[in-house]
């Protein structure tokens, strides 16, 4: 695999927001930054997938007790309070690395006011043909989307954009927030794939948060 970068990547106190095409997505963001994550508590219990997320030392929170969401927002405020970057993939499920969905906004509460002064970065990853054939969607299991990964025998390239950071106290409130990372990555992708259906997606049931 060859992970390429744009943009200027903020190093500390900076919480990226991703688009999210699987589990291959962990690797090529943390080994290009050395950032945390926040995925749902399953993951924890993946074979490698999980172990993956541990070592990166991911957050893990419930997506299933929606009346815990301020618990799930005290525990992010104190790992980025302990350790930043931090990534999150609001789409809460994967699509096909040419689509976008809507972010959920829920995990962006987080940012008003963040913790500690920070900068909400997007990152727009775009895969290439044989990437977005690799995307986990659908109702293939993680570990048959790993395995059909590893036995691939063709070179897949991803550029993982460093989109201009900006300020969350420029916002009113979590949706805008959400909104502003989610139309930045839209953009970028639209641009690298001159598609104008960036509100269709194929849904996964099993992905990061």
């Amino acid at each position: 695999m060859v992970v390429k970068t744009t943009g200027k990547r903020l190093k500390s106190d900076v919480f990226y927001v991703s688009n999210h095409v699987g589990w291959i997505d962990i690797p090529i963001i943390a080994g290009v930054t050395g950032t945390a994550f926040v995925a749902q508590e399953p993951i924890a219990d993946w074979p490698v997938i999980g172990w993956l997320a541990k070592r990166n030392y991911t957050v893990f929170v419930s997506r299933t007790d929606r009346l815990g969401i301020g618990g799930q927002i005290e525990t992010l405020r104190a790992a980025i309070a302990e350790r930043t970057p931090i990534t999150i993939f609001p789409e809460g499920t994967t699509t096909d690395g040419r689509s976008l969905l809507p972010f959920k906004p829920g995990l962006f509460a987080v940012m008003v006011p963040p913790p500690k002064p920070m900068m909400v970065q997007p990152v727009a990853l775009c895969f290439d043909d044989v990437g977005q054939e690799l995307a986990w969607i659908g109702v293939e299991r993680a570990p048959d989307n790993a395995l059909r990964i590893f036995r691939n025998g063709r070179m897949m390239h991803v550029t993982a954009h460093f989109l201009e950071p900006f300020s969350p106290d420029d916002f009113p409130n979590r949706k805008a927030i959400a909104a502003e990372a989610r139309a930045r990555i839209a953009a970028v992708l639209a641009a690298s794939f001159e598609t104008d259906s960036l509100n269709l997606g194929t849904p996964n049931n099993s992905s990061e948060v």
